[in-house]
């Protein structure tokens, strides 16, 4: 796992190698074993484009020699890479075959020799997590590549004959010359959803290159290709019992290749269905105890440490705890700085820390991510179903139940209650698709947006969610949810919690339910196998029944759920209050101070649950003192 970032010029201006060691030094948490930083040619002409590649190596594979960059026999083709290639060596011996000379043991210096052989189509052959930059001396050209799935970030910018990229803002933003100006599109976006989606960020001048996507970048111009796409059809033929087996036999296999590490290994646990069941494989698999690392809070009814309690007891691992309180405050502004641009969902408090935690006796990590969007563990995969029933109904009386359910709503408005979950159920039930995934996960409504704004450059030019959903008409309700959650939920939001909270603390984070073979393998079997009736992840449970204690897996889903909630009304309301309602906020223009304040008053007497939406204010506001309240 390491920290990539570069400057190439086509122009053939000089780029000074001080300016990239600057810019890994941004993110030197990201790998503090090595750095390497290379100009490309050594002695570039005045007029020819040049290159210089620079890395930031946490060690993990081939301790002693993984040195980066690294180059192919001649040192015409150079590669830096964040990430791991679990195949490696599946694809050494094929290349070794047709005579390659490899000079190292590790992972990285396999896209070299498979881009001699296949060009720009080499990221498809790779099983993996990873952000790739790679430099053709003699075509002169760059080639960005990041894995399917998006678990490895890739940010660029350009300007004139000027390409520059890293693995975070940090990085970027070492550079005078990229400005930071706010994308107003973007904090549209990040109103929605708490992130910003690819291709957007906060700063007008950077972009994210999206998950299973090439970038190259030549005299000609450039160009963004994808080179993956999950697909869920046509429909594997496969009995109920064949088909689990096949999903443990796969699991086991994706746990398997995370297991190779040349360095001390352990695992989050959540005790829900995912991470334990990867303990569980994980135990089968290694002769010494598995170390396990789990996070709780002080409200009980945010607190899963009993769960991952008995799973640990019950697999005799080496288990380690951590209860969040309030004070977890005062690790906003860290977050704020390591996350780059605004980015507001709560459960990355209880993830940093947890990866703090870890960080002090393991260097890798496995974890659960990935099991919800493969297996149907939301509850928008039922309410996805449920709204598609729920549209047969005439619209009249759809309106009155709404109305109705609307008006039973208790003072509280708690946003966790059974009513509450019914109104928002029945917002978005009526609509299409898109909007109805929208109106499920978005925190600020077009409504409530429309009363905020102050300024009116705030707006999204382009409906991506709509373009996520697109094409997706001949799934069924539940196929289509889970690939929105692919496209959407995942890049945008929870793989960015996992990099950022994880590479923070110099930790690499692993996810084998996100295994390309078991996702198209899951992607492929029919939605009920997924959801049954009203049963969530039903054909991993039966696949995992005998791992994971029966109280475990049947419990209602808890999440990594904040209780910022009551936090807001308590320990934090002061410095809630200091950000979001000050002089300084208000003078930003963005937003109508009365608004804010209605909001901020509304949630203390408890008219309505607004957290989230606090929250998003919050962290922006962080975001804007980290960032924006600094010489650049």
């Amino acid at each position: 796992m390491c920290g990539i970032a570069g400057i190439v010029d086509f122009d053939g201006r000089d780029i000074p190698k001080a300016l990239v060691q600057s810019m890994c030094t941004a993110i030197c948490h990201r790998g503090p074993d090595d750095e390497g930083v290379l100009q490309i040619p050594e002695s570039p002409s005045s007029s020819e484009p040049r290159a210089v590649l620079g890395n930031r190596r946490l060690s993990i594979i081939d301790i002693a020699g993984g040195h980066q960059p690294l180059s192919n026999e001649d040192g015409s083709i150079w590669t830096v890479q964040n990430g791991e290639i679990y195949n490696f060596q599946e694809l050494r011996a094929r290349l070794e075959a047709k005579g390659h000379k490899f000079a190292t043991r590790s992972d990285t210096e396999i896209i070299v020799h498979l881009y001699e052989e296949m060009g720009e189509q080499f990221a498809s052959e790779f099983d993996g997590m990873f952000a790739i930059a790679l430099w053709d001396e003699r075509k002169k050209k760059l080639v960005l590549a990041r894995d399917r799935f998006g678990k490895k970030p890739v940010l660029y910018a350009e300007a004139g004959g000027r390409l520059w990229f890293g693995s975070e803002f940090q990085a970027l933003l070492a550079d005078p010359a990229i400005k930071r100006e706010i994308d107003y599109e973007a904090l549209d976006e990040y109103m929605s959803f708490m992130a910003v989606p690819a291709p957007l960020t906060i700063y007008k001048q950077i972009r994210k290159l999206p998950p299973a996507h090439v970038l190259v970048r030549d005299r000609s111009g450039t160009r963004i290709e994808r080179y993956w796409k999950l697909e869920y059809t046509p429909k594997t033929r496969i009995s109920e019992d064949e088909a689990a087996s096949e999903v443990r036999r796969l699991l086991t296999e994706a746990v398997r290749k995370r297991l190779i590490s040349e360095v001390p290994l352990g695992a989050f646990l959540s005790g829900g269905v995912d991470s334990s069941a990867v303990v569980a494989i994980m135990a089968g698999l290694q002769s010494s105890p598995v170390k396990t690392f789990s996070i709780g809070f002080d409200d009980p009814r945010f607190n899963e440490l009993v769960y991952a309690r008995k799973v640990a007891e019950r697999y005799g691992c080496e288990h380690h705890e951590f209860e969040v309180h309030p004070k977890a405050i005062e690790i906003l502004p860290a977050m704020a700085k390591h996350y780059g641009e605004p980015y507001a969902d709560s459960s990355a408090i209880p993830s940093f820390y947890l990866a703090e935690l870890t960080r002090k006796h393991v260097t890798v990590a496995l974890n659960g991510d990935g099991g919800d969007e493969s297996f149907a563990g939301y509850g928008w995969h039922y309410g996805g179903r449920l709204a598609e029933r729920w549209q047969m109904i005439p619209s009249p009386l759809r309106a009155l139940a709404e109305s109705a359910v609307t008006a039973l709503l208790p003072a509280s408005a708690d946003r966790r209650a059974t009513l509450s979950r019914a109104a928002r159920f029945m917002k978005g039930a009526s609509r299409p698709r898109a909007d109805r995934y929208r109106a499920w996960l978005s925190v600020f409504t077009p409504e409530l947006k429309s009363t905020l704004y102050a300024n009116p450059e705030i707006r999204s030019r382009t409906d991506r969610l709509a373009e996520a959903f697109a094409g997706l008409n001949h799934l069924d309700a539940v196929d289509a949810m889970l690939a929105g959650d692919i496209a959407w939920y995942l890049p945008t939001d929870l793989l960015v919690k996992m990099d950022i909270a994880t590479m923070a603390h110099s930790l690499e984070a692993r996810s084998p339910f996100l295994d390309w073979r078991l996702t198209e393998f899951v992607a492929k079997l029919p939605s009920d196998m997924k959801l049954r009736g009203g049963t969530s992840k039903y054909l991993l449970k039966k696949a995992v029944a005998d791992l994971v204690p029966a109280g475990n897996m049947h419990r209602p889903k808890q999440g990594f759920a904040v209780p910022i909630g009551g936090w807001f009304r308590g320990e934090l309301k002061e410095f809630l209050a200091d950000h979001i309602l000050s002089d300084r906020f208000n003078a930003r223009g963005l937003f109508r101070p009365a608004e804010v304040r209605r909001i901020f008053d509304d949630h203390q007497r408890e008219a309505f649950d607004y957290a989230h939406h606090l929250w998003v204010l919050l962290m922006l506001e962080l975001w804007f003192r980290s960032y924006m309240d600094v010489k650049s």
